[in-house]
């Protein structure tokens, strides 16, 4: 069965999901996302992904033509279409077709797209060994050019620097900021382990502020471990004792090596093992009921 995306309000065959040359989410990357995860029939967070989609679209001043809850129901039908229960959506509203000029006032109305699929960013191996990651030369986005609170269609900053990981054989990598501080990796938010404490670039380091990353630190006050939103530099990474990223996607997966420095004892750690099973417990149950 084809794959149905979501386009204004229509279900399209994957094939024939188009959109126009002048759309300013194309000519210029002009839009917001959000990424999704459903588990056994259950949207994660979506309340909050919801939120964070309109608020980036409310400071780049795009009109999104849907109610939030509107929204919500057109996520769930999308994948209730596809028959889809452990998938991943991606939630796309661009500032619609206009001119090949910049104003924004050419597009009269947004474009909203959904699309629903599986997704494995990182091999299962990944999850047992851990990560070899690296630090990169492209800084993150400075808050005062382009706040990368704004989950914005713009990825540029983060694929160059997607692409120094590749280059030196690494699928993740670490980007500092204007300050010469840690702030968060490619598709990552970061943290670091210590005495048993748990440290994370705050958001004022210029990062995105994580939904995984938030419901990392949630689980570990419950687990009486102490979380610190905090600035970090690289000194302070080397010498962690486990290591770990946060994301939609990865969900959460540890990191064994920064930069050719061993991580604690070169193997994934126990408070980030108890930290992953926590996770893996709340999307179950943590969600946006729907049946298929």
């Amino acid at each position: 069965m084809s794959l149905k995306v979501f386009i204004d309000g229509k279900f399209l065959e994957k094939e024939k999901a188009k959109i126009s040359v002048f759309d300013h989410g194309l000519l210029y990357g002009d839009g917001v996302f959000e990424g999704i995860r459903s588990y056994k029939s259950l949207v994660f967070k979506l309340k909050e992904h919801i939120d964070r989609l309109y608020e980036s679209a409310h400071t780049i001043m795009l009109n999104i033509p849907m109610s939030k809850a509107q929204m919500i129901k057109a996520v769930i039908n999308t994948l209730k279409k596809n028959k889809l229960k452990d998938a991943y959506i991606r939630l796309i509203v661009t500032r619609g077709v206009g001119d090949l000029g910049l104003d924004p006032r050419k597009c009269k109305l947004a474009t909203v797209i959904i699309i629903t699929d599986k997704i494995v960013l990182y091999p299962e191996e990944l999850y047992k060994k851990g990560l070899k990651i690296i630090t990169v030369a492209t800084l993150r986005n400075v808050p005062e050019a382009l706040n990368p609170q704004i989950k914005s269609l713009n990825y540029l900053n983060n694929i160059m620097a997607k692409i120094e990981a590749i280059n030196s054989g690494s699928q993740e990598a670490i980007m500092m900021n204007s300050l010469g501080f840690v702030a968060e990796c490619t598709g990552d938010n970061l943290f670091i382990i210590k005495n048993k404490q748990l440290y994370t670039p705050a958001q004022a380091m210029g990062i995105l502020r994580g939904i995984t990353r938030d419901c990392v630190i949630d689980i570990a006050k419950e687990a009486k471990i102490p979380a610190h939103e905090c600035i970090l530099n690289r000194h302070e990474i080397f010498n962690a004792d486990e290591c770990f990223l946060t994301g939609t996607a990865a969900e959460i997966i540890p990191v064994v090596s920064v930069d050719g420095r061993q991580i604690g004892n070169g193997k994934p750690g126990e408070i980030t093992h108890l930290l992953m099973q926590g996770f893996k417990k709340i999307t179950g149950k943590d969600g946006e009921k729907y049946k298929v």
